[in-house]
């Protein structure tokens, strides 16, 4: 049993002298996550720590593990691994804690003989820079997963050697490094993660340059999903040029980064196994840029667009909410159509005709637009799309309300008295007369001389 206690210890902070160090841990409420905080306290009772031998998630909260920097050439002890060997432990994670990188080797050392920890996490965390890496001949770790959110570290540029821990990041399937002020990452390290599928770096500072370095040629060979969201990239080709030679990359995240409209757009070409593509809030005021080939998932939320015409056969599902739309885009292009959203754009009528061609839509928002309720037809066209699909309208009717005209400003629109309403005749009248100058003047065009 007191090998028991003593691994608990050895194993949250991989240090030898652990037993000396104050802390407290508890279970929290799913009694598999582990929690323990090494601040200053007075003392701490061995037997807090035999609860966690349970978990199989184990978190550090807060503490310097500066004082343990000796720890790095530490080889773990015969009868810790045993028990190391042996625990249900699944994925370790340290929140608030300032890690020197010194201790980074040996501490993945002790990891490596726990046979089911897969996911090692790191958030809020500081690494101290270390003048010289300690790294063993070779780490043979089993996680999958690798996260970092939020953390403090200097580039690893060229001190980082890499030979060292190759047989571990060759398998390495998901890396997060997310809020983390992270320029680029090292050609040289991405050519090595040759079994990543997901690459998260989000909110960082990549810039469209650094992008380019980061990518390059042989970089992330089997990369499926990558998260570009709330970075500093501006140029919409240049992006596209860069990822082109992903082959597997089925789901891409660019959303909250800028692109502004160019005056001419260059053509590009997107992998062809790009099936989710996420725009929204990237400033976008029209959509004539090139597009994945076979893309099933659109995302243009939160930008600017006026006016959309897509022709895209295999799209599935388009996501419009809170642009500039004043009518109903076009949907001719767009026959595998499941899932369409256009609510809190301008868009004054729903026209129901070229929607009810759409056989595979399920789903329809388009509440809070500028609906104009004078005219009797234009609410009726969406009464009967709401009484004949009553699957597809997902806001109906809480979310259509009348904006215009102001006797009927703030009405849902299934509570417009229709007996009331009639169609503006002048505008009708004017459309006539219209209509009438043109017949006169295709006759007058073909008339003998």
């Amino acid at each position: 049993m007191w090998r028991t206690e003593t691994f608990v210890l050895f194993f949250l902070l991989c240090l030898k002298n652990l037993m000396k160090a104050n802390g407290s841990c508890y279970l929290e409420q799913s009694q598999s996550h582990c929690v323990c905080s090494v601040k200053d306290l007075e003392q701490t009772e061995i037997q807090t720590f035999l609860t966690c031998t349970i978990a199989t998630i184990y978190e550090l909260r807060g503490g310097n593990l500066t004082r343990f920097g000796n720890f790095s050439g530490v080889e773990p002890h015969p009868q810790i691994i045993e028990i190391l060997e042996n625990l249900p432990v699944q994925k370790l994670i340290f929140t608030d804690v300032i890690v020197p990188e010194i201790l980074l080797p040996g501490a993945l050392a002790f990891v490596s003989h726990t046979p089911l920890v897969s996911a090692l996490e790191f958030v809020n965390c500081t690494f101290l820079r270390a003048a010289h890496w300690y790294t063993r001949n070779i780490l043979w770790l089993k996680i999958s997963s690798l996260r970092f959110h939020r953390v403090i570290a200097d580039p690893l540029d060229d001190r980082f050697d890499i030979s060292s821990w190759r047989s571990w990041l060759e398998n390495l399937e998901n890396l997060t490094i997310s809020e983390s002020q992270v320029t680029s990452i090292p050609c040289k390290i991405g050519v090595v993660f040759t079994a990543l599928r997901l690459l998260d770096i989000s909110g960082n500072r990549f810039q469209d340059e650094s992008l380019s370095s980061s990518f390059c040629e042989g970089a992330f060979p089997q990369l499926q999903i990558l998260k570009l969201n709330r970075n500093n990239l501006t140029s919409y080709e240049t992006v596209c040029r860069t990822l082109s030679h992903l082959r597997t990359l089925a789901h891409l995240d660019l959303s909250q980064n800028s692109f502004p409209p160019d005056l001419l757009s260059s053509p590009c070409t997107w992998p062809q196994s790009l099936r989710i593509f996420n725009l929204s809030n990237t400033g976008l005021q029209y959509m004539d840029r090139s597009l994945p080939p076979n893309i099933e998932i659109l995302d243009l939320s939160a930008n600017s667009i006026l006016t959309l015409d897509l022709s895209t056969p295999g799209l599935k599902e388009l996501y419009l909410s809170k642009n500039r739309l004043q009518t109903v885009p076009s949907v001719e292009g767009l026959p595998s159509l499941e899932i369409l959203t256009l609510d809190q754009n301008q868009i004054p009528r729903l026209h129901s005709k070229g929607l009810l061609l759409l056989k595979n839509l399920r789903s329809l928002k388009a509440g809070l637009n500028l609906y104009n309720c004078s005219c009797r037809r234009y609410i009726q066209e969406i009464q009967d799309l709401a009484t004949q699909r009553t699957d597809w309208l997902q806001d109906w009717p809480h979310n259509y309300i009348c904006r215009s005209p102001p006797q009927y400003q703030n009405y849902l629109l299934d509570e417009v008295p229709l007996s009331s309403l009639q169609c503006n005749k002048a505008l009708v009248s004017h459309g006539s007369v219209v209509s009438l100058l043109i017949c006169l003047h295709l006759v007058l065009r073909w008339l003998p001389v």
